[in-house]
């Protein structure tokens, strides 16, 4: 064998955690229904996992994920609303783009959530600490 021949290793598992399965469920609950509600789902449910037990993190956490990131694709429909009306109409299929990029977020997010893995939504303004 020469120095050069690498002997690549599996990668490591995916980082799952212990949730169980009424956590996950929440949780995929919490981020399936931005698709509906935007924000009202996502608050509802991290209002209710976060005063019925404290000792379960995992559905707070992602409900309170899914709070933060259909707060950001609020902020971000405002904005393409604007720019549509600053551009005369030439801007207005970017609320499509936000809604297209909500969808597929938000069933990426849903399907690690039923795994039981932690998902962060990528650049997502963390208000909700």
């Amino acid at each position: 064998m020469s120095e050069y021949d690498t002997s690549a290793s599996p990668p490591p598992p995916p980082v799952t955690t212990a949730a169980p399965q009424e956590e996950r469920t929440l949780a995929l609950v919490a981020h399936l229904l931005g698709i509906l509600t935007w924000f009202v789902g996502a608050l509802v449910i991290w209002l209710i996992s976060k005063d019925a037990n404290p000792s379960k993190p995992f559905a707070t956490d992602q409900s309170k994920e899914a709070l933060n990131f259909q707060i950001t694709i609020a902020i971000a429909y405002v904005a393409c609303f604007i720019l549509t009306l600053v551009s005369f109409g030439l801007l207005s299929f970017l609320g499509f783009l936000v809604w297209i990029a909500n969808v597929v977020f938000c069933i990426l997010a849903a399907v690690k959530a039923n795994n039981g893995e932690t998902y962060r939504y990528p650049v997502t303004l963390r208000l909700i600490k």
